[in-house]
């Protein structure tokens, strides 16, 4: 029954690239959104990637991951209205109900920066519609994954189960927090894209923002 809501009513997913290069951490965050939205039977976009940005080879192959050189302004010139920014700023939080309001959801990538840098006021001076989800620092994949639980599953956005600053273990001595919301997954741990663990750990003497 869920897919079939899922399918009747299905919306796209933008994350706005705002970088000239491509770390690994953005690498595994937008394959893990491809196939998480190609399995709700969303589209997902990622717009404004230079033309000199070469795709890694994994990431390229990724189903559901549409890449184009446009902007979002260009792709959706006659939608705007149809457009919704996820905001950290923005006064409304996010609800059920945008779901049906909106038809595209539009996200900067990248939004996982620490201390946030707030590059999302880039897309913010566009005037699109914003909602917020929630006061905590999110990465981008957990941002995309809470606003389909709340538009496509009808889940509050406060009856998700998160957890806050998860500590990944690096080695017996050594621990790391990460200083983001994550959603909370069936075995109660953080769910993290496939992949991030081990390259958080195999970079643990790297600032977390040098990972993107």
């Amino acid at each position: 029954m869920a897919n079939q809501t899922l399918l009747k009513n299905p919306v796209t997913i933008v994350v706005e690239h705002l970088d000239v290069e491509l770390g690994a951490w953005s690498a595994l965050e937008y394959g893990c959104i491809a196939r998480e939205s190609h399995a709700a039977g969303s589209r997902f976009l990622l717009s404004s990637v230079p033309t000199s940005l070469q795709m890694p080879e994994e990431l390229a192959a990724t189903e559901g991951l549409k890449v184009e050189h446009r902007s979002i302004e260009e792709i959706f010139a006659d939608r705007k209205s149809k457009i919704c920014l996820l905001d950290p700023a923005a006064e409304a939080e996010l609800s059920p109900a945008d779901g049906e309001n909106f038809e595209v959801f539009l996200f900067g990538g990248i939004l996982g920066d620490d201390p946030p840098r707030d590059r999302t006021s880039e897309l913010r001076k566009k005037g699109y519609a914003g909602r917020r989800l929630g006061p905590k620092q999110m990465t981008t994949d957990t941002a995309v994954r809470v606003t389909r639980m709340v538009v496509h599953e009808k889940v509050p956005l406060e009856k998700i189960q998160y957890i806050d600053h998860p500590e990944i273990l690096i080695n017996e001595h050594e621990r790391t927090e990460m200083p983001f919301r994550y959603v909370r997954g069936d075995d109660d741990q953080p769910i993290m894209p496939p992949g991030m663990i081990d390259l958080i750990k195999r970079d643990a003497d790297q600032g977390i923002d040098d990972l993107f």
